[in-house]
């Protein structure tokens, strides 16, 4: 089973930059989007992804932030937010249940400029690890989307000069290891602990890309019991249209 994970900057705006050939060449079982800044009745899907059904969280906000799956198999149930109002107005979290897992699609929220936001972003990170915590008592549960969060040196381009930047704050990082630490495995550094380079958002700003001073802010988190079925993790810097990349994994 194939599993993508993208953050595409508005999904209107990624429909007319390739996003229906990348669906056809990578043809996922499950594709999760974040910030996908529309309502399901605003999007006009191309045909190739007639083979989907979808299920949407939309933002109170109109524009802003929001998440979707695309799913070729029909989950057994499907949970819009965490059950607290706080928290779910924005349109960051999906939670589908399927047989052998719960799969949990999330936006994390950014600590903003000069973390003027990181209390909130805390408190958010506290009631996700909770959330997907309390799911994998069920089965095991599978994370994925735009964490908002580089998790060690080794995952973003330039540590030194970014310490205390949104994303990459002593307290964000410790948060994150926290959620690794009630039970789950971060994928793709497991199955590659030193790789160097690896990145999946760079900023517009300044040739970032084209650079590749880039943040590893994607993630596919898995629950221990599961890391076993995961045969390959993956980043496909090739495949452009957002800020962002796709990263997925394929299990076994």
């Amino acid at each position: 089973m194939k599993l993508l994970s993208w953050n595409v900057n508005g999904i209107r705006a990624v429909l007319g930059k390739g996003f229906a050939d990348f669906v056809t060449t990578e043809k996922p079982d499950i594709l999760c989007l974040q910030e996908t800044k529309a309502r399901p009745e605003q999007v006009e899907l191309p045909l190739e992804m007639g083979g989907y059904r979808s299920y949407w969280n939309s933002a109170e906000k109109p524009g802003y932030s929001g998440v979707a799956v695309f799913t070729r198999e029909t989950p057994l149930e499907v949970h819009v937010g965490m059950g607290h109002d706080e928290h779910d107005r924005e349109g960051r979290v999906l939670t589908l249940e399927y047989p052998d897992f719960i799969l949990v699609n999330v936006y994390t929220p950014n600590s903003q400029d000069g973390l003027r936001r990181l209390p909130y972003r805390l408190s958010w990170d506290e009631a996700f690890r909770r959330h997907v915590a309390s799911h994998a008592m069920k089965k095991p549960v599978i994370f994925c989307g735009d964490l908002n969060v580089a998790h060690q040196e080794i995952d973003i381009a330039r540590p030194r000069e970014n310490r205390k930047t949104a994303g990459f704050s002593d307290e964000e990082r410790e948060s994150f290891g926290k959620l690794l630490d009630a039970g789950f495995v971060d994928s793709f550094r497991h199955l590659y602990p030193e790789l160097t380079d690896a990145y999946s958002w760079w900023s517009y700003r300044a040739g970032a890309r084209p650079r590749n001073i880039g943040w590893r802010i994607d993630y596919f988190g898995v629950s221990t019991p599961l890391i076993g079925r995961v045969a390959s993790a993956e980043i496909l810097p090739h495949v452009h249209g957002s800020d962002h990349c796709p990263v997925g994994i394929t299990l076994a």
